[in-house]
């Protein structure tokens, strides 16, 4: 991408917005049995907490971009139905959440997903992991997960979204007066233009109902990654922080069909309903 197009995030934490967009909360939870916690430096003196859930080596991984509010080890319960799907889970925080040092702010969030990702990918080949890799947000992480796929895509396989709430229009509404209509106009259009550039592959997964980040959100980012193979799948009856329990079965059945060997990742798959099941993943503030 032109550096002139480079988005610049600080506005939104130059006009004072990060106050009510980040919900850090610490958490130094070993982990369990099969899990092992990593820490990756991004900047001079800043280290990000990870857990990485193993399944088998031999299986793909999946770089996880938490929602806002939650922390890694919210996922000791959950990694279980990503192995089951055939693949091992990796769940970063974001700085000031879980382990993760240093203050989060607007610009490092999504600064600091290329940066981590060169190290985390260092980490899988030296341990051995299957090279084929796929990248995926949640709500807030869709901002770092957007930034690897835009920038720093070598060696991934895809990107899945999940209510993904990285529309800069919204974003940049939620600092009000603060930030001067022209310039959140350029970040608006710059922060578009790197969707757009976007080539891999893309899964977007998000609830018909989601109370935090609207369903047009979603379809918006289809619309701007019009010029990559792309499909958005609506589930039915969910919200936000509910998306995985109540289309349990479609979601993890796309998200299966998605990260499976093969040339058509994004082939239709049957409609299904996931039943029952209530997350033990803290509620995701979105942002």
């Amino acid at each position: 991408m032109d550096a002139a197009a480079v988005p610049d995030y600080g506005l939104i934490d130059r006009a004072g917005a990060a106050a009510s967009i980040f919900y850090p909360r610490p958490d130094h939870s070993r982990p369990p049995p099969g899990a092992e916690d990593l820490d990756i430096e991004v900047a001079s003196g800043v280290r990000l907490g990870a857990r990485l859930y193993t399944r088998d080596r031999s299986l793909p991984t999946v770089l996880y971009w938490h929602g806002n509010g939650e922390v890694a080890s919210d996922y000791d319960g959950f990694a279980d139905l990503y192995h089951e799907a055939g693949l091992n889970l990796l769940v970063v925080d974001f700085r000031g959440y879980g382990r993760s040092s240093g203050r989060p702010t607007f610009e490092a969030l999504v600064a600091d997903g290329p940066a981590a990702t060169t190290v985390l990918q260092a980490l899988l080949d030296e341990g051995g992991y299957e090279r084929r890799r796929y990248l995926m947000g949640r709500s807030l992480g869709s901002h770092p997960a957007l930034e690897i796929a835009a920038r720093q895509a070598d060696g991934l396989a895809g990107l899945i979204i999940e209510s993904g709430a990285a529309n800069m229009r919204r974003m940049a509404a939620r600092a009000g007066g603060a930030v001067d209509a022209a310039a959140a106009a350029v970040l608006v259009e710059a922060h578009d233009a790197k969707i757009r550039s976007i080539r891999l592959p893309v899964l977007i997964l998000h609830g018909e109902w989601d109370e935090l980040v609207p369903l047009q959100t979603a379809e918006l980012l289809y619309e701007l990654l019009a010029d990559t193979e792309r499909k958005l799948v609506v589930i039915p009856g969910a919200g936000h922080n509910d998306i995985a329990w109540v289309g349990r079965e479609q979601y993890f059945a796309e998200i299966e069909a998605f990260t499976r060997a093969g040339p058509h990742p994004l082939a239709p798959s049957p409609d299904s309903r996931g039943r029952g099941g209530t997350s033990r993943i803290q509620p995701d503030r979105a942002g």
